[in-house]
């Protein structure tokens, strides 16, 4: 049973008559779009409301919402934004706060808790996430090793005459995020939850080891040959000319297209670092209009779509990740669920503050850098790209 309980009733005391909800959606997959209608139609007939699926770009969805909203002309839901816009729209103060009408989140997980919470108010009911994770061919690779030292050298063992050990683009941050978390380099500083947007840590002594191993892979390790992007990566691994792959959900459709049998699991710890492995997380999540004028049926709603059950049928739909640990209970045959949920649980929420759009720019480029050639000037790279950064977010 889903341990997600909100403080609504169905008969929604003081709320006479029936009522419409206007949800918005951006779901674009057949199957997604008729489970989302499904959701509705059952909530229509169990409650006698009834709820109209708009659908709408998602990228044209933050700004609309913050537009019309005040004007009583938008949504009562938003299914599904994406935490990093989960800021702004707080600023704003066009999402309603979330926390009165729940009790319990122990079947969520907690990163995914933590990536739609905002200045300590849950701002969105999270439903599902994303992250990259180590994928491999059981063909080459029987199990990824524990440690780095053996990982590297299983690596190498699989290079050479036209095939590949690992791969990843090195040059990409937010593909590299979970090497600079291990070493203690973080964006903003998370202090209890709040994030200090003045205190950026992409500079520490941490970030220097990020960028020098990211280096290694490259020069010193022979692994990741220049000019490799992560499409590259992506080929090699369908032609089965790579052994593992830093990669997420966004690419495993291919890969059983290409019928390889693979297999998901967490980088190891590199070497010397004082934390493990924990790559970005992006999470979606469904969000309330804080002018809705039906604030206690549309959360009813929300909860309907987080359920366990809700999230097997929406992951067998679209292949989601669920962030409902009953949900993945449910699914651990999927090595896609049980692969990429536990690099969920492992990872880091994405900053959801608004300054975030003010970091990739600068630190894309700065990674980039980092791996054109042996042994740069990696602090000289690292204080460029903070101080482009602290201009921006100021």
């Amino acid at each position: 049973m889903n341990k997600l309980i909100l403080l609504l009733s169905l008969s929604l005391a003081g709320q006479a008559g029936a009522a419409t909800l206007t949800v918005w959606n951006h779901f674009t997959g057949a199957d997604e779009v008729a489970w989302i209608q499904a959701q509705a139609a059952a909530f229509g007939k169990a409650t006698g409301h009834r709820v109209n699926i708009v659908s709408l770009p998602l990228d044209q969805i933050p700004d609309k919402l913050i537009q019309s909203a005040p004007r009583g002309q938008g949504p009562d839901l938003v299914v599904t934004l994406p935490q990093d816009r989960l800021g702004q729209l707080a600023a704003s103060g066009v999402v309603e706060p979330l926390d009165r009408y729940v009790t319990s989140r122990t079947d969520l997980d907690k990163t995914a808790v933590q990536a739609m919470t905002y200045q300590g108010k849950l701002f969105g009911l999270p439903m599902f996430a994303e992250s990259v994770a180590l994928v491999y061919n059981k063909k080459l690779v029987a199990q990824v090793p524990g440690n780095w030292t053996d990982f590297v050298t299983l690596a190498q063992k699989n290079t050479g005459n036209g095939r590949f050990g690992f791969m990843m683009d090195v040059g990409n941050a937010y593909a590299s995020y979970g090497i600079f978390s291990a070493y203690g380099s973080y964006i903003f500083k998370n202090n209890g939850g709040t994030l200090n947007i003045r205190d950026i840590g992409i500079t520490n002594a941490g970030a220097l080891k990020a960028v020098s191993l990211l280096n290694d892979l490259r020069y010193k390790y022979g692994l990741v040959p220049e000019g490799v992007s992560s499409q590259v990566a992506k080929s090699a691994f369908v032609d089965g000319r790579l052994a593992m792959v830093l990669t997420g959900p966004w690419d495993v459709g291919d890969f059983r297209k290409a019928g390889i049998d693979y297999g998901i699991a967490n980088l190891p710890t590199p070497p010397g670092a004082s934390g493990k492995w924990s790559p970005f997380v992006g999470v979606q999540g469904v969000v309330l209009n804080a002018y809705s004028k039906n604030k206690a049926l549309a959360a009813q709603f929300a909860h309907t779509l987080v359920t366990n059950a809700a999230q097997v049928s929406f992951n067998k739909a679209g292949g989601r990740i669920p962030v409902s640990l009953a949900a993945r209970t449910q699914l651990k045959a999927d090595p896609n669920v049980t692969g990429f949920g536990r690099a969920i649980s492992a990872g880091t929420p994405m900053p959801n503050v608004p300054q975030m759009g003010a970091i990739w720019g600068p630190w894309d480029n700065a990674v980039a850098q980092s791996v054109q050639r042996p042994k740069p000037d990696f602090a000289a790279i690292l204080r460029d790209a903070q101080k482009a950064i602290q201009g921006g977010v100021k």
